[in-house]
């Protein structure tokens, strides 16, 4: 048997190929996203290991004591201490460092690398007796050496394009500086060579920005020192030892949760490319035995048992798998090299480095590859065991069984309604909560699940129905409709693959679309403001004095100003921003459900819906928070409540108020601006950032361009769907060919007598495409219907959350899902109607 399975795998080298490609999809993908993030991880941990090699024991201040700024770490670290140190027994050489950050612009103006201020490093150069840092080696150039001078690494110069004798401007916390660039270095610091930024200056300018003259944010000893030696010349309250192995250590752990992050795309596409993928795979061995009945009812005659026959075609499975494991595998490791220049950009690199191939994307490739073919197998096999002797006698395949056709009706009807059902039921709901997220995925599987098992029973009226299309195109037409519906279960399970794509796709576009026109519509209804200017985080600020030169630009009518902070209300964490309460109404639009913006003030404030329904409380009550860092709980007065705005968040505080706790006390972290007669102009927006300094901290945005970034996720979400349709596209594309280049091997007799008959080879050609657009129609429909429910049911989540959310339905889209799952039907059917139309038709009909 085991050479039966051999012999018939090598007798259909087409088929073997269609089917090889639809797991070697799936395998590549697995294998790609492990081997990806094994090598990625490998390379941030071998810059770590080099960071912290030579380093014995690194020596840090702990919290600050109360009443110690939260901008400055404690005043421990000096060089007293420096000196004390470098007399610890075994101790080689000490290094103190200033370590802070700064953004920089590119040479061009534009904020360089911003989007990852935890990587604009900035740090003191500190050079040993040789006049050196051996930190950061010397590329070009020379080490500043006064306040007007800095340095960066070569990744930074080269992104920003920037030379030695540049000016560069750049922003550590508010007002902007400019230096001149004196000198360019190399580092292997993991948060720069991952894409950040790396700023150097002299040891007084580092001082001075970011702790306080003659004093170091950390101590590195290298030699032999042990962390305990250290620790006993320390204050025990006010600094703390750590060993350079449990800094790495620590990295390692930090280094894994970053790179886990850039393993779920893949893996989602993977997961998509097998699930839809089986449906080929189940579709192929399905026709295999079929069109091996006789076959395999003469080797029932002969004497083989029905566990013979299983275990025939699951070797031939075994087979097919291994083909695709090995295929997949390599096509994996291409997947992987170039994956970091996909998932990175300019501004946010990742990290390159040789591949790692360890065990698992091994042990994955042949688990996957081999494993889901042969569960894909196990059906067909089954239904092949049951073949009677007495069948070799029949030419044509055997319809199923009443009783099984009630079995499917059922089990389809029984998901239909519970899918059904769990998604009507969430049309009143009211938020988007877990529950309710989890009851919406559930009820979208079941009726893709419902939809899947009632495709062969749907197939005969749709099709039947859809025939009066083809039937124009004559007896060619009518044809292929007869032929798509000669057997209900090949054709569902082929346009089963188009179904779910088309349903994935069409479904959240339409969801996209309908919440993309609600935060249109939300943003437009709650800012007044025609630009917004704002830190990129809350850990930095807008330099004061840019308050009144943005009020002081021409064309500005009001320049408000906001603090954003945070609210704690027992366990749960808000944001808050400070208003100032007589110019916020000119720039936000605030729809009060009771109280009013004019009552803020010290312990007053005003709670959003959500929050309001949330806490339990209404206009005049009282809530028992805190703003910012600490525990001081204090209760406070709600003088407002009014409804979700993603402009005013989740709360409003006085800003005099707000200012004192939040992370950069004193500060302020936007500023919205109202033009005369509303007016938004390059001009405009040109003369704002000059108001800010030009600031790289700092971003000026007008309505558009907010709104644009709102809906970014959703256009990320979209992308991410676009791609598993594509996924579906090159699946369904195999699944076509393959389903017809079979039907055409059945059929060779037929239509050798249909050529013998008359019918010339651009009908035999015809009849093929036709048969194959009328497969693609089937899946197209089903996928729309499916996707368009979900989205009116899954709407209602949203509509929940956002009062302006309404069922918009994207027609250029849809109509685009429509004609690239036609066009598949097209080109699908392109090789097996060429090959149906060169039969010649004596030796056709003469095969037996």
């Amino acid at each position: 048997m085991l050479r039966t399975a051999l012999r018939n795998v090598l007798a259909h080298k087409a088929r073997l190929v269609m089917t090889v490609l639809a797991v070697c999809l799936g395998v590549a993908f697995v294998c790609g996203t492990l081997v990806f993030a094994e090598s990625s991880a490998a390379a941030y941990r071998g810059a770590a290991s080099k960071n912290f090699a030579g380093i014995a024991v690194t020596v840090t201040p702990k919290d600050p004591p109360p009443g110690t700024p939260a901008d400055r770490p404690a005043d421990v670290l000096d060089d007293a201490l420096v000196r004390k140190l470098a007399g610890v027994p075994g101790v080689t050489a000490v290094r103190p460092s200033v370590d802070g950050s700064a953004t920089l612009n590119a040479a061009d103006g534009s904020p360089l690398r911003a989007g990852k201020a935890w990587a604009n490093l900035a740090a003191a150069y500190v050079p040993n007796a040789d006049g050196k840092d051996s930190r950061y080696p010397l590329a070009e150039g020379r080490a500043p050496a006064n306040d007007g001078e800095m340095a960066v690494d070569r990744g930074t110069a080269d992104a920003g394009h920037l030379r030695v004798g540049d000016l560069v401007t750049l922003a550590t916390d508010g007002p902007v500086m400019t230096k001149r660039l004196v000198g360019i270095v190399t580092t292997e610091d993991t948060r720069v060579t991952a894409g950040g930024t790396l700023a150097l200056f002299d040891k007084a300018t580092a001082q001075r920005l970011f702790t306080t003259p003659g004093h170091y944010t950390s101590i590195d000893l290298a030699g032999e020192a042990r962390t305990d030696q250290v620790t006993a010349l320390l204050p025990a309250d006010r600094a703390l030892a750590t060993s350079g192995a449990a800094q790495a250590a620590q990295q390692a752990t930090n280094v894994d949760m970053m790179t886990r992050g850039h393993q779920k795309m893949p893996k989602i596409f993977a997961g998509v490319a097998l699930f839809i993928g089986s449906f080929l795979i189940v579709n192929t061995f399905t026709m295999l035995v079929s069109r091996r009945t006789r076959e395999i009812a003469l080797l029932r005659a002969i004497g083989a048992t029905r566990r013979q026959v299983v275990r025939s075609v699951l070797w031939e499975a075994v087979l097919v798998g291994l083909a695709a494991s090995t295929a997949g595998f390599v096509a994996g490791l291409g997947i992987a090299s170039v994956l970091p220049d996909l998932l990175g950009t300019a501004q946010d690199p990742l990290p390159h480095g040789p591949l790692v191939i360890g065990a698992r994307p091994v042990v994955a490739a042949l688990g996957v590859g081999v494993g889901i073919t042969v569960l894909a197998a196990w059906l067909p096999s089954r239904r092949a065991a049951r073949i009677a002797p007495i069948e070799a006698l029949r030419s044509a395949e055997q319809p199923p069984t009443p009783a099984a056709s009630r079995t499917r009706t059922a089990l389809g009807a029984i998901l239909l309604v519970a899918g059904a059902g769990l998604l009507v039921s969430l049309t009143g709901a009211k938020d988007a909560s877990d529950a309710n997220l989890q009851n919406a995925m559930a009820g979208c599987a079941l009726l893709v699940a419902a939809l899947i098992t009632l495709a062969p029973l749907l197939a005969v009226p749709v099709i039947r129905l859809g025939g009066r299309l083809t039937g124009r195109f004559g007896v060619t037409g009518r044809l292929a409709r007869e032929n798509a519906l000669r057997d209900p279960r090949r054709t569902a399970a082929t346009a089963s693959v188009l179904m779910i794509s088309t349903a994935l796709v069409s479904g959240l576009a339409v969801i996209g679309d309908s919440t993309s026109g609600a935060l249109d519509r939300q943003a437009a209804s709650g800012l007044s403001a025609d630009y917004v200017i704002g830190s990129r985080t809350t850990t930095t600020a807008i330099d004061p004095a840019a308050l009144k030169r943005v009020a002081d630009t021409p064309g500005v009518e009001t320049a408000s100003a906001v603090a954003d902070s945070t609210l704690f209300t027992g366990g749960t964490v808000r944001s808050i921003s400070g208003v100032d309460p007589a110019t916020v109404d000119r720039v936000v639009q605030l729809d009060f459900v009771s109280g009013s913006s004019k009552d803020l003030g010290p312990g007053r404030i005003a709670l959003s819906s959500s929050v309001a329904r949330e806490q339990g409380v209404s206009t005049g009550g009282t809530v028992n928070a805190h703003i910012g860092p600490g525990n001081d709980f204090k209760p406070y007065t709600v003088v407002g409540v009014y409804r979700d705005n993603p402009i005013a968040d989740d709360a409003l505080g006085a800003r005099s108020e707000v200012q004192e706790h939040s992370f950069k006390p004193g500060t302020v972290q936007r500023i919205l601006v109202r033009t005369d007669g509303g007016a938004v102009s390059k001009t405009t927006g040109d003369r704002l950032r000059t108001a800010t300094g030009n600031s790289p901290l700092v971003q000026v945005k007008d309505r558009e361009e907010l709104v644009h970034e709102a809906a970014g996720s959703l256009g990320e979400l979209l992308t991410l769907m676009y791609g598993l349709l594509a996924i579906g596209v090159v699946i369904s594309l195999l699944g076509i060919v393959n389903t017809l280049a079979m039907s055409v091997a059945e059929r060779t007799r037929e239509i050798g007598v249909l050529r013998a008959i008359g019918m010339d080879r651009s009908g035999i050609r015809r009849m093929i495409r036709l048969e194959a657009v009328t497969v693609a129609a089937f899946g197209t429909l089903l996928g729309l219907g499916g996707g368009l429910f979900g989205a009116w049911a899954v709407g209602s989540l949203a509509g929940g959350a956002m009062t302006q959310y309404s069922l918009s339905l994207p027609w250029g889209t849809l109509l685009l899902v429509c004609l690239v799952s036609l066009t598949i039907g097209v080109v699908a059917a392109a090789v097996p109607a060429r090959r149906a139309a060169a039969l010649s038709p004596l030796e056709a009909v003469a095969e037996t």
